[in-house]
């Protein structure tokens, strides 16, 4: 029986790197280690999930989203990842590397928005299953410097959420934070405002650390 694949989350407030460390971190897994890696994003990840992403970021459909509706979407999407893409990918084998999972709704909709974060819990395991990250890699950022480098990243044309106060985006972040505190073992703080090379040498280092060191 193929042993089940690993998978890895990168979350944080805006502007913390975690698409490039993404990518860093799955070319260095296949390249140095030969293992067969997936990456994939939220929301999105599937052609449900990419038509659902523009909704949520842009108001695609035309009208505002209401915030009940924003946390449906987010499940909608996150539902159809794990039973299209994730699942299958682990069974198999492979790694998998997501760009935001779960745990954006707690921080996002639950801490930023103010929902019940037991509600948002029992939604999250509807959405997902059986699927759950084996590490999750908490990029740290203060909330100002996060929107600044977002801002100077697309010239200053920001998408729904990147356009909530700063207020939201501290509230999120302390949110993310004391989801980490709860849940040490899955959980690594990378503090991401130091140098690329150096949180990227830090994220290899946890990887190996918490998930290859077992074989």
């Amino acid at each position: 029986m193929k042993k089940r694949g690993k998978m890895i989350t990168f979350e944080g407030p805006e502007g913390g790197g975690k698409t490039t460390h993404l990518k860093i971190l799955a070319s260095r897994l296949r390249e140095e280690l030969g293992l067969t890696v997936r990456t994939t994003r939220e929301p999105g990840g599937t052609p449900t999930g990419e038509t659902i992403r523009g909704l949520l970021q842009h108001n695609a459909a035309g009208e505002p989203l209401c915030d009940s509706a924003e946390v449906f979407l987010f499940c909608a999407s996150r539902a159809q990842l794990c039973n299209r893409v994730l699942a299958p990918a682990l069974d198999a084998g492979e790694w998998v590397i997501c760009d935001r999972f779960t745990d954006s709704t707690l921080a996002y909709q639950g801490f930023g928005r103010g929902f019940d974060l037991a509600l948002l819990r029992s939604l999250n395991n509807f959405a997902t299953g059986p699927v759950m990250p084996d590490l999750t890699l908490l990029l740290d950022v203060p909330a100002s410097s996060g929107l600044e480098r977002v801002g100077l990243r697309s010239n200053g044309n920001h998408d729904r959420i990147e356009s909530e106060s700063l207020a939201f985006h501290e509230r999120l972040r302390q949110g993310y934070l004391q989801l980490a505190a709860g849940e040490p073992q899955r959980f690594a703080i990378i503090d991401a405002t130091r140098p690329l090379a150096t949180v990227a040498a830090d994220i290899w280092q946890t990887v190996a650390t918490r998930l290859l060191a077992d074989g």
